[in-house]
């Protein structure tokens, strides 16, 4: 069965890694130059270590190795058919090195994998037409506190179909929430679901679970109103992905590996340690043995038989190994609780942005300081737990989980989930003028304290403060990876808000999203003003006006992101766009999981600003 459901964990006895290897996971990644012992001229960078100021690095990793060659002639051999479904395997299933730095070395094969695919999943997703029923007149009379919103978030226009929504829309979007936890369970080298079911048969049954529990409630007339909220579905959404965490949790427990003192001893093992005269059974790994205790003279008794002295020496030996066994956690487990609380972390940061939407848009309409005040209070939360998250995972070895590919997938997943709010955000925008504040204030953000940020003194800084425990090298690499990854979530997240406005705009599921309707209401006896100014809800910001201004906004945050890069390579000439592909095709792993990180991402944002009211 493919990697993709059934991971096989790591091990470092394929071949030698040396101290500049980064982890993968729970295991040091090696090469495959140094996996199958010989390597190519053309290849012959692959494994060593790049000077081009990274830090990290396998250098050129474009070239093929000898197994590489010869799976290529097999490909050429093989149908149409055939040869695109051995390339998918290569690519998404079980992803190979040089399948994925070939297709990611060329800008627009790049860029349709990583911004283009799973924008149009997550846009093909929402468009799915859902079965909907005309409200009655008696719900609305009855009003807005039955399921109806404030205008400003979108009032429920019509009833959906529950089963409908249970099984295909909110199915999906929980399918791509245990594939995400899935993919970087395996980025850790590690598997979640227990051996004996397997990973088809677990996911199945949580999935299961996770449609079957919202059946009664919705049944049940007194809590049937709160299922039209959609905070309420994102939290279940956050319990469902935790599952995998206390499954794996309780089964490291189960076979103890979260005890020192676990690895039982043959009888002839026993003769060459000191387990065989102080009655142990067990060893401790990578320690060093504590010394017998000495005998006391108050627990002495020369007149006692020797059996009866010698079963009491084991016995008190024994309560001793088992008292160091209860204190003495392994450093391989409490990384496994670093992994954990990293991955809790970035689950809780979907749910907070749910409520911080939700408060955004019943408190509307908003003047430009307001808006401003709104933006970067997400900005400021989002970065606290991206910087709490990247301080758990570590940025060198040793420290907590120290695997820099887990580092990658976390900052693409909390950029991404910063830019999709702010994009949400864009449709309730009153004036131009607001769109353009915005951009100018984020555009000078990023051209100026990107690099400053860079600098050596700025480095230098950091590390005085105990912030920072980097080389300069690793410190520039993880500043270079990061101006990638926000030009990447840029982009997607526009793409995908593009795509989503027009298909729901203009789609079927026009009325179950409401907030992209840019209905013209009436304006209030006496409105609120901004600086003199009438100011609206929103609504007169029509889609026309959203829609172009929004191209102009992305067209403006890539020449920003153009002069960044510039900047980044005349000062420290480091290409950024070269560091990015030299990480995805070193960690080839790091492709699907990334696409998974951005459809889920993206599919928060959609679900968010959907109105539910069942029929």
């Amino acid at each position: 069965m493919p990697s993709f459901f059934d991971f096989q964990q790591g091990n470092e006895t394929r071949g030698p890694a040396n101290d500049s290897s980064p982890l993968l996971g729970r295991f040091r990644a090696v090469p495959d130059a140094q996996r199958h012992g010989t390597r190519s001229h053309r290849n012959s960078l692959l494994g060593t270590w790049t000077g081009r100021g990274s830090g990290w690095g396998y250098g050129t990793v474009f070239g093929t190795n000898d197994d590489d060659d010869d799976d290529s002639i097999e490909i050429e051999d093989m149908g149409r058919l055939k040869r695109w479904g051995r390339i998918q395997r290569d690519l998404w299933l079980e992803p190979r090195q040089a399948v994925v730095a070939r297709l990611v070395d060329k800008w627009w094969s790049r860029w349709v994998l990583l911004a283009v695919f799973p924008a149009a999943l997550a846009v093909g997703w929402c468009a799915l037409p859902i079965p909907q029923y005309e409200i009655d007149d008696d719900d609305f009379a009855e009003g807005i506190s039955l399921g109806h919103k404030i205008p400003g978030h979108g009032a429920a226009r019509v009833e959906i179909n529950f089963w409908f929504f249970l099984f295909v829309y909110y199915g999906l979007y929980n399918l791509t929430a245990l594939l995400w936890v899935t993919k970087v369970f395996n980025i850790y080298s590690l598997n979640w679901w227990p051996e004996t079911l397997g990973f088809p048969l677990t996911v199945s049954l949580i999935g299961i679970v996770s449609l079957a529990v919202p059946i009664p409630v919705y049944y049940f007339t007194d809590l049937r109103d709160f299922t039209g909220y959609n905070t309420l579905w994102i939290c279940w959404t956050f319990f469902t992905m935790a599952m995998p965490l206390m499954l794996a949790f309780g089964i490291l427990v189960n076979h103890e590996r979260h005890l020192g003192l676990r690895q039982s001893l043959s009888e002839t093992q026993r003769i060459f340690t000191t387990s065989w005269w102080t009655g142990e059974s067990e060893t401790v790994v990578a320690r060093s043995r504590p010394r017998r205790a000495n005998v006391t003279q108050n627990h002495y008794d020369p007149d006692a038989p020797l059996e009866v002295a010698l079963a009491s020496e084991n016995t008190n030996m024994r309560e001793r190994n088992l008292a160091l066994r209860k204190r003495w956690i392994p450093a391989s487990f409490m990384r496994f609780i670093w992994f954990c609380a990293a991955l809790y972390v970035g689950m809780m940061a979907y749910v907070l942005g749910e409520a911080y939407a939700e408060t955004y848009l019943r408190t509307l309409p908003h003047n430009t300081i307001q808006t401003i005040v709104y933006v970067y209070t997400w900005v400021l939360t989002i970065n606290l737990l991206d910087g709490l998250t990247g301080w758990i995972l570590g940025g060198n070895e040793g420290e907590r989980v120290g695997s820099y590919p887990l580092g990658w997938v976390f900052k693409l997943y909390y950029s991404l989930t910063y830019q999709t709010y702010v994009r949400a955000l864009y449709a309730r925008l009153r004036s131009p003028q607001q769109f353009i504040l915005l951009q100018v204030l984020s555009s000078s953000f990023l051209i100026i304290l990107f690099p400053l940020s860079m600098s050596r003194a700025f480095h230098y800084v950091l590390t005085i403060l105990g912030i920072n425990g980097q080389t300069t090298q690793q410190y520039q690499k993880f500043c270079a990876r990061n101006i990638f990854i926000r030009g990447l979530s840029e982009n997607v997240s526009m793409l995908a808000f593009l795509g989503s406005i027009l298909v729901l705009h203009y789609g079927a599921n026009k009325n179950v999203y409401p907030y992209f309707a840019f209905d013209k209401e009436d304006t209030p006896a006496t409105p609120p003003t901004d600086g003199g100014l009438p100011i609206s809800d929103g609504s007169e910001y029509d889609f026309g006006l959203t829609f172009y201004a929004s191209m102009v906004t992305w067209a403006c945050e890539m020449v920003a992101a153009w002069i960044v890069r510039r900047i980044i390579w005349y000062g420290w000439k480091i290409d950024v766009t070269g560091e990015a592909k030299q990480d995805l095709g070193t960690w080839p792993e790091l492709l699907p999981t990334g696409v998974v990180v951005i459809f889920h991402v993206l599919q928060n944002m959609l679900f968010s600003i959907a109105r539910l009211k069942f029929h």
